[in-house]
């Protein structure tokens, strides 16, 4: 039916999409951990730290950058 032999099946992605997608993951996560944290220990005070730059700035950032990655290593496609 298609051009494919017995032998050989081509997968849906590349070894760049793979690269391209954990790349996305791993700043997805890296940007929810930097998210993480800034509570007081007593649950009635108020901290001033959750709203450290790192947390309200940074880490959206990051975040977004992952989400990016994942959806240009899902329409990537190879030069070959």
């Amino acid at each position: 039916m298609g051009k494919e032999t017995e032998g050989e099946k081509e997968f849906a992605f590349g070894k760049e999409n793979y690269i391209i997608t954990i790349a996305g993951l791993l700043f997805i996560m890296v940007g929810f951990i930097l998210m993480a944290g800034g509570g007081p220990e007593d649950p009635t005070a108020f901290s001033e730290e959750i709203f450290s730059t790192r947390r309200i700035t940074i880490a959206p950032i990051v975040v977004l950058i992952g989400f990016a990655l994942e959806i240009i290593g899902i329409m990537y496609r190879s030069k070959s």
